[in-house]
């Protein structure tokens, strides 16, 4: 292994396993690295290290100190906790991530804001952003599309549009919606099984089934919605 390489490698090792104990590895350049030893032979050691392993050349070695198996249970024990801190440390980024709020474009007509949104991870809709829908509601159509066999979901029910017509409808669970990066799992939604014709309806309404899991709020400026998830 070349030694400008194995430098690289080891820059992060040296610093955090400084006080730990076990196999210790002293290189001729002056450096010395800790781990457990898995294989050797007349030329090559490999070491085993946090995250994987590293060989060296017999070549760049001045001596290696072996430690106890109790060294060993202890750097295995410190290996693990790391790894425990580490994923939780990227759950918190990837929480943290999420939370921030995301704006979306949307079109808008004389009357309303649409979205484009892609439902359960497949179809794409137009939907119409109406906070006094208590459930995102869909065209039969979309729900064909989305291979929902309509004569196996009950019971029907009756939902009231934004002009006050009350039409037929089924509900249902949808598996995402999702509007360009943000996106909510298990959302509500209503079937329409009558023809509501040119509602301003679009392919449906992005209603709050979807919305509730946000704090958002409409910039009419920049047509952008501003979603800041719960």
């Amino acid at each position: 292994m070349r030694k400008e390489t194995v430098s690289l490698v080891l820059a992060y090792v040296f610093i955090f396993y400084a006080t730990l104990n076990a196999d210790t590895v002293y290189l001729k350049n002056g450096r010395s690295i800790e781990g457990i030893i898995k294989n050797e032979d007349n030329e090559i050691i490999e070491l085993g290290v946090y995250g994987g392993s590293v060989k060296f050349s017999k070549s760049e070695i001045e001596k290696i100190e072996k430690g106890s198996p109790e060294d060993e249970n202890i750097l295995r024990k410190n290996w693990e906790k790391q790894k425990i801190e580490n994923q939780n440390k990227i759950l918190r980024q990837q929480l943290e991530e999420e939370r921030k709020p995301k704006k979306v474009e949307f079109s808008q007509d004389t009357q309303n804001i649409i979205l484009n949104v892609t439902l359960n991870k497949k179809v794409e809709a137009s939907l119409v952003l109406d906070t006094g829908a208590s459930h995102v509601m869909l065209r039969k159509n979309i729900a064909e599309k989305l291979g929902i066999d309509l004569d196996r979901v009950k019971p029907d029910t009756i939902v009231q549009l934004a002009d006050g017509r009350r039409v037929n409808a089924k509900r249902i669970i949808l598996e995402s919606i999702k509007v360009e990066n943000v996106e909510a799992d298990n959302v509500e939604a209503s079937i329409l099984l009558d023809d509501v014709g040119g509602s301003g309806v679009n392919d449906g309404l992005l209603g709050m089934s979807f919305l509730k899991r946000f704090n958002f709020k409409v910039d009419y400026k920049d047509k952008k919605l501003i979603l800041e998830k719960l």
